[in-house]
């Protein structure tokens, strides 16, 4: 479904993605994982479209997107969840999901219930002002956000970063019943316990190179990942 082949990406003179490739597959829950400025946000905003490589390509569903507007990705089903929400504070639960269908040809009464059903607690606050949300609840606002746009592929950037760890579970759980559902799932996680836990495969980024790949159970029971990463 996703292949990324060798992209680097540079911030001016800085050299931050070095030959980065891999591919998710349908159906599959992908981590990227690694240390704070490894890399992994750069890459997710590279594969849509928000930054461009100097080299290499992206390729999404069959098609080289490497030079395509971020708006045509989201139309082709690829979705982000960035990384600190980026929800419409100013406006309520319900017009954050209305946002979410903006390349849709509107907002369907079904897509909106299937959001509710999966996130009960924003159906309770639909009619409140985003802003006044708790950390947990504008997460799920900014999952159920992206999931208006029916992606086949959903970019999750570091979604448990700043939640309580019973809410950080709870967010996993959603990401493994996402999976169920038969969404295709690309994160990029600092919690690499739980990252590992969800995920059929993962790469490691280093100084913005791959160093390490494997499926999740490999890499959980890594030695060196279980010194870099799990305080092992």
């Amino acid at each position: 479904m996703l292949k990324v082949n060798n992209i680097n990406v540079y911030y001016g003179p800085i050299h931050a993605i070095k030959d980065v490739s891999f591919e998710v597959h349908p159906g599959e829950i992908v981590a990227l994982i690694g240390a704070n400025g490894a890399g992994k946000s750069s890459t997710l905003q590279t594969v849509s479209g928000l930054l461009r490589p100097k080299t290499g390509s992206v390729v999404f569903d069959g098609k080289d997107i490497t030079k395509t507007e971020p708006h045509k990705i989201v139309k082709m089903g690829l979705a982000q969840v960035p990384e600190g929400r980026r929800i419409f504070l100013r406006m309520t639960v319900m017009e954050n999901l209305e946002m979410g269908a903006f390349t849709q040809k509107g907002v369907s009464s079904k897509g909106i219930e299937e959001i509710f059903n999966r996130f009960p607690r924003l159906k309770e606050r639909q009619k409140q002002i985003a802003g006044t949300l708790s950390g947990g609840e504008q997460q799920m606002l900014a999952m159920g956000r992206a999931l208006m746009s029916h992606p086949k592929l959903l970019m999750l950037d570091e979604p448990s970063m700043g939640l309580a760890p019973v809410l950080v579970e709870q967010i996993f759980e959603i990401i493994a019943e996402l999976k169920k559902s038969g969404v295709t799932i690309l994160l990029v996680e600092q919690n690499a316990g739980m990252a590992l836990e969800v995920a059929d495969r993962a790469y490691v980024l280093e100084t913005g190179s791959i160093i390490l790949s494997g499926t999740g159970k490999e890499l959980a029971e890594s030695d060196e990942i279980k010194k870099a990463y799990l305080g092992g």
